[in-house]
């Protein structure tokens, strides 16, 4: 058996209110397909963060969301620009090349940013049917290493992908992760810097299994419920999946578990920043952590804790917080990364 873990926020348990929204939507029947009193309500509370204009589909899968998003804005001759680290081109197992036919377009990131001027780089002018065309610039809010963008740098990449006539997308998988950060709105992440579509995650933040589509160019969904119906993601109990994202914005629940988080991820690295052997190597921006630690430490603290090796040729790894995490969890875990750095002589 192995103590806490920091592997991933996907590790972590259901916050206790969202069971029991489960449980109280499990009382009686309801219309099927969506078409509930829980379902409407969800939608509404999304849309009270979002913008009133917003079209919220519920789904159960984040690569699910993501795919289906990009089933909505592409032809299969149309690419994907996307950070080489983006969840999109690294861990969905080419699932949007294979569902779309479209290809992905990965640019090299800094920090896990996407840049302008790297962005620029990808795209082509004027039609030439034997290369693919760029149609979709997809951001990922907060980044696979934890760093975040604001508004500035959103709306900057935004203004780029919509004059050159692309779309944007935003994995939110972790949107509330920086929104907590940043200390903003949803919607100053989103709708207000001209996002076209988000995945937006709450698997990671707290609930059993829901994430949603939600588009503000709603000319985008004017389909969508049959790509998502094709796509094998209408539910018939769609009130499950509702009743988490009513539970998670009802009374802002969905931002305090993301605070929480990321307030762990920012004591566990306070308390290994002074330790030799250890290197930070990115801004704690969100919930997760990415340290240099030397591989016999590695070895040593994976006979108690789950994490992942990042980087196995710089022995980078990833230490990720959930809404679940204590502080006697991180205080232990930090103790044993400092006795195994120790140990390990710090190389």
């Amino acid at each position: 058996m192995t103590e806490t873990d920091f592997a991933s926020d996907n590790t972590a348990g259901v916050h206790p209110a969202v069971l029991q929204a489960i449980a109280a939507a499990h009382r009686g029947h309801a219309p099927a397909y969506g078409d509930d009193e829980l379902t409407a309500r969800a939608v509404e509370r999304l849309r009270a963060e979002l913008g009133a204009d917003a079209e919220v589909f519920f789904v159960w899968a984040g690569t699910a969301a993501n795919v289906l998003s990009m089933q909505a804005m592409l032809a299969p001759h149309q690419a994907v620009i996307c950070a080489d680290l983006a969840h999109l081109n690294v861990d969905e197992c080419g699932a949007t090349e294979r569902f779309t036919g479209s290809k992905l377009l990965p640019v090299p990131s800094r920090g896990g940013k996407l840049h302008p001027d790297d962005v620029r780089a990808r795209m082509r002018r004027g039609p030439f049917p034997h290369h693919v065309e760029p149609k979709v610039l997809s951001v990922t809010q907060a980044t696979e290493y934890g760093t975040v963008y604001t508004p500035g740098e959103l709306a900057d990449l935004v203004e780029l992908a919509h004059a050159n006539g692309l779309r944007v997308h935003m994995d939110g998988a972790r949107l509330a992760n920086a929104a907590a950060t940043l200390e903003l709105p949803l919607r100053a992440l989103t709708a207000d810097v001209g996002v076209d579509v988000l995945s937006l995650g709450a698997t990671k933040n707290g609930a059993l299994g829901a994430e949603a589509v939600v588009f503000f160019d709603r000319a985008l969904a004017r389909d969508f419920a049959y790509v998502r119906k094709q796509g094998l993601h209408l539910a018939s109990k769609m009130r499950f999946i509702a009743a988490q994202f009513d539970a998670l914005f009802a009374e802002g629940l969905w931002l305090r578990c993301a605070c929480h988080a990321n307030a762990m991820a920012r004591r566990l690295a306070e308390r290994v920043a002074g330790v030799d052997g250890v290197t930070i190597t990115q801004p704690v921006e969100a919930n997760a952590v990415f340290a240099i630690v030397p591989p016999e430490a590695v070895q040593q603290l994976q006979r108690r804790f789950r994490f992942y090796v990042w980087d196995e040729d710089r022995s980078e790894v990833r230490w990720m917080t959930a809404f679940d995490t204590s502080e006697a969890d991180v205080d232990a875990f930090a103790a044993a990364i400092r006795q195994a750095v120790s140990a390990s002589g710090g190389r």
